[in-house]
C-alpha cells in the first residue's frame, strides 16, 4: 500500500493512495508524483437494475437507489469505499476520482416501479454513496429519479451531507404532500477544520445547517444522522451536533457509529497518523474496545452500533442529547397508499 504522510496529503481529497484490490492479483505501485493533483474521472456505469435490495436487520429500509457509484466527496472514513473493489478499482483514491454514472437511472427506475411484480415501498436514496454528490449539479439524476418517484408517489428516504437538496425543493415538497419524503442531513462534526480533513468535497456545516432549515420551513420532514460517531475524536460533539440540528428545524435524530470492512481499517489508520498522529491510538484503541478488540465487526445486530462501556456512553450521550434538543429518534412512518404506476411505453396508468 502506499504510505501517506504529512508532506503528500492531497488538498481535497480523503486519502493519499491506492490500496492493494483484494480480489486483483496484479498491482502496481505508482510513484509519488502520479497523485500530486489527481482529476476526477466519469464513466458510464451499464446497470439494467437501479433497485438494490438488502435483508440487513441493522438498515432501517429494503431497497435503495444509488446513481453513482464511488464518490467524490472523498469521507476517509466512508465505509462504501470497499465496494469500489468490485468494479476492479481500489478503496482509495480511485473511491473518490472514479465515478461511475448511472445515466439511464430514471429510465430504469420507471421500468421497475411500473413492473407489476414491484411492491411499493420506501425507497432510501442512497444506500451507499451520496446522490448529491459534486457532479449532481450537473447531470442532476437525482433529480430526474425524484421527479419520477414523485410521479407514482412512491415514498423516498434521502441521506446527504450536500446544500445541493435544497435546489428539490420543489419537487420534496409534492412528495411531502403525500407523507412520501422524509431526509437525514448527516452531520459528524461541527468543526469545519476537521470537516476539511475528514470529508473534503462535502459541503460546511452551516450550509446543512441551513439545508435543514430550508427543507423545514418548506414542509418536507427532515432530520439529523451524527455519523459516522468517531470514538475518541467526535464522541464528544454528539450534544451540540443534536442541539444546533434542533434549532436549524431538525424534528428527528439518529446515528451510527464508524465501520471500518476491509482495506478500510488501514486505510483509515493512516489517515490519522497523517492528520491527528496524536489520537491516532486513542482512536484506534476505542474502536478495538467497541468492536470485541478489532477494528471491524461485521455481525449483524452489532456493526452499526457496537458494544462495551464506549459504546454505552455514545449510546447515553445520544439519549440526553435527544431529550434535551426534544428531537424523536426515528423519523416520520412514509405511506404507499398513494402509489401508482408510471406510464411506460404509452400504457395506461394502474394504480397500486
Amino acid at each position: 500500500m502506499h504510505t501517506m504522510n504529512s508532506q503528500d496529503y492531497i488538498k481535497g481529497r480523503g486519502t493519499s493512495g491506492n490500496p492493494e484490490n483484494r480480489f486483483e492479483r496484479l498491482y502496481y505501485d505508482f510513484d509519488d508524483g502520479e497523485y500530486l493533483r489527481p482529476e476526477t474521472t466519469f464513466l458510464k456505469d451499464h446497470t439494467t437494475s437501479v433497485i438494490t435490495y438488502n435483508n440487513s436487520p441493522d438498515v432501517g429500509f429494503d431497497a435503495s437507489i444509488n446513481p453513482y457509484r464511488g464518490c467524490e466527496h472523498g469521507c476517509s472514513y466512508c465505509y462504501a469505499r470497499p465496494t469500489h473493489e468490485y468494479l476492479g478499482f481500489s478503496s482509495g483514491l480511485d473511491f473518490e476520482t472514479k465515478i461511475l454514472v448511472k445515466e439511464n437511472a430514471p429510465a430504469l427506475l420507471r421500468k421497475e416501479l411500473a413492473s407489476a411484480s414491484y411492491l411499493p415501498q420506501v425507497l432510501a436514496m442512497s444506500g451507499v454513496t451520496d446522490p448529491y454528490q459534486p457532479v449532481e449539479r450537473q447531470l442532476q439524476i437525482t433529480r430526474e429519479c425524484l421527479r419520477v418517484l414523485s410521479e407514482c408517489t412512491n415514498p423516498v428516504a434521502l441521506i446527504t451531507k450536500n446544500h445541493l437538496i435544497t435546489r428539490d425543493i420543489d419537487i420534496l415538497t409534492e412528495l411531502a404532500k403525500n407523507n412520501a419524503v422524509s431526509v437525514h442531513l448527516s452531520i459528524t462534526t461541527l468543526d469545519n477544520d476537521l470537516r476539511r480533513f475528514l470529508e473534503p468535497r462535502t459541503s460546511h456545516i452551516d450550509m446543512r445547517l441551513e439545508a435543514m432549515q430550508q427543507l423545514t420551513e418548506a414542509g418536507i420532514p427532515c432530520g439529523v444522522l451524527v455519523a459516522p460517531v468517531i470514538p475518541g475524536m467526535t464522541d464528544h460533539e454528539i450534544p451540540g451536533i443534536l442541539q444546533s440540528a434542533a434549532e436549524a428545524g431538525a424534528g428527528f435524530a439518529g446515528y451510527i457509529v464508524l465501520r471500518l470492512p476491509y482495506n478500510l481499517k488501514d486505510q483509515f489508520a493512516e489517515w490519522l497518523g497523517t492528520h491527528y498522529p496524536d489520537r491516532k491510538e486513542k482512536v484506534l484503541n476505542r474502536i478495538r474496545a467497541m468492536r470485541d478488540g478489532k477494528l471491524n465487526n461485521t455481525e449483524f445486530g452489532r456493526r452499526m452500533k457496537g458494544e462495551g462501556i464506549y459504546a454505552e456512553q455514545i449510546r447515553e450521550l445520544f439519549r440526553m442529547g435527544t431529550e434535551k434538543a426534544q428531537l424523536n429518534t426515528s423519523g416520520p412512518t412514509l405511506s404507499t397508499e398513494s402509489f401508482q404506476r408510471p406510464e411506460v411505453d404509452g400504457q395506461m396508468r394502474i394504480f397500486g
